[in-house]
């Protein structure tokens, strides 16, 4: 289920782009970041460390810890994850662990 986000840049839907990638030390949510309007749709992962994500049963739980996460970092994520597809062509990473925990 999407989770809205408002940005300088308009409405913007935060949603599962693939499924959930686990392993024994992290989870990698595979997320897409589109505008309401369809004009742009911006894709990245974001790599949880097992220790943070534990307490999140699902996927929409961790969707709403990030929420607030990413409105506030919307104009550098976005621009990162763009420039990672455009010049390194591979998905931009965000990575929480205990020494950046983020949301978590």
């Amino acid at each position: 289920m999407p989770v809205e986000i408002r940005s300088a840049r308009g409405l913007y839907r935060l949603a599962e782009a693939a499924p959930p990638e686990s392993s024994p030390d992290s989870l990698v949510l595979t997320l897409a970041l589109e505008r309401a309007d369809g004009v742009e749709r911006v894709v990245l992962r974001c790599r949880i460390a097992s220790a943070l994500s534990a307490s999140e049963a699902d996927t929409a739980g961790l969707l709403a810890r990030l929420k607030p996460w990413i409105e506030r970092e919307f104009e550098p994520t976005r621009e990162a994850a763009l420039k990672s597809i455009r010049s390194e062509r591979r998905l931009h990473e965000i990575v929480f662990d205990r020494a950046h925990p983020g949301p978590f």
